[in-house]
């Protein structure tokens, strides 16, 4: 089959013929008919992430069809459409035993810890604990944007923030996580600022349901920025970025008793930021990280979206062929689109 390729961290990438993958007794093969590109596959490229082993194939949001079943694959069949989140669990472990899958002792990712799916066909392990059957109302493209930005922003919002109607959220970064967020916490009633130093990005966040936005380029201090907008901090903050500056934004930006959720991931250096600690202590703030969703919450999303709440096709704004990934990739930390890019031709299906 037809995959991107790379063999060294920061080294080239390419597109190559590498052996088609085959299942494991409680796996399938799913052919791959979209898959999203995000900042996550970039810092696996970069060797930020400790599970990559050399040579790999990149790729985690995905959609797809399976081609082939294991022996003791017993809900799923070839021929099914089917998603799945990024984390897998093994369904065993006291984490997924409690329903939280998406923080597995045993936990695997297409992309990280085995060949991922910017590739025709990818294999996945345990197959009736993590795959997802798609909605007939969703195509593929869409589809694969949710497996980990949309997701991870869904669970984010509605479980660990517990977002209601008429509370003030800001979403700090509105890269592919941050649009997402802010257009759930709309769905949820709540009055969203976005922020980021992009007018165009801005400019989708109050397409998406925002009701205000901030430049953080064009303003003397973003935090009482922030906190002037939602008269005096706001409920809920998110960073969706993951840098030291937006985390300690988040967290300066929430009133007594709020909650900042960690989403953009922290690694490399970035990985131990300077934390308001007096802040937290004295105003009793909540810091709470997102990990992904596991399969068996994915009914929630899907019934917002079938209720025409959701519209995380608005989000999807670039589609390319496989064989443009490997320069998108690299790209990525540029951060010079908006939305979300997903890879939706590839060469068996011309």
């Amino acid at each position: 089959m037809k995959a991107v390729y790379y063999e060294q961290f920061e080294g080239p990438i390419s597109v190559q013929d590498v052996p088609d993958p085959s299942p494991s007794p409680h796996g399938v093969v799913i052919q791959v008919m979209a898959t999203g590109l995000c900042l996550s596959d970039w810092h696996g490229w970069m060797g930020h992430d400790p599970d990559i082993r050399l040579p790999h194939v990149p790729g985690h949001e995905l959609a797809g069809v399976i081609t082939t079943a294991g022996k003791e694959v017993t809900r799923w069949k070839a021929g099914d459409a089917v998603t799945l989140p990024f984390v897998c669990g093994c369904g065993t472990c006291p984490q997924c035993i409690s329903g939280n899958h998406q923080v597995c002792d045993h936990q695997f990712q297409p992309g990280f810890t085995h060949w991922g799916s910017f590739a025709e066909f990818v294999a996945i392990d345990r197959a009736d604990i993590n795959l997802v059957r798609m909605p007939e109302n969703l195509d593929f493209v869409t589809t694969a944007s949710l497996g980990c930005r949309f997701a991870t922003s869904f669970r984010a919002v509605a479980a660990q923030g517990k977002v209601s109607a008429g509370q003030w959220v800001a979403v700090h970064g509105c890269g592919g996580v941050g649009l997402s967020a802010v257009m759930i916490a709309s769905a949820l009633g709540a009055n969203v600022i976005g922020i980021d130093i992009d007018d165009r990005k801005l400019d989708l966040a109050r397409t998406l349901g925002a009701a205000a936005t901030v430049n953080g380029a064009k303003v003397a201090d973003t935090v009482e920025a922030v906190r002037e907008i939602s008269r005096g901090g706001v409920h809920v903050s998110l960073d969706a970025l993951g840098s030291p500056q937006t985390c300690f934004n988040s967290i300066a930006s929430l009133r007594k008793r709020g909650k900042h959720i960690q989403v953009g991931l922290m690694l490399a250096e970035h990985s131990r930021p300077q934390i308001p600690m007096d802040r937290v202590i004295a105003w009793e703030l909540e810091i709470l990280g997102s990990h992904g969703m596991p399969a068996y919450r994915y009914e929630d999303m899907f019934a917002m979206i079938a209720a025409g709440k959701l519209h995380p096709e608005k989000l999807v704004n670039r589609r390319i062929r496989l064989e443009e990934a490997p320069a998108a990739l690299a790209e990525l930390h540029d951060f010079k689109g908006t939305g979300i890019t997903v890879i939706d031709r590839f060469p068996g299906q011309r």
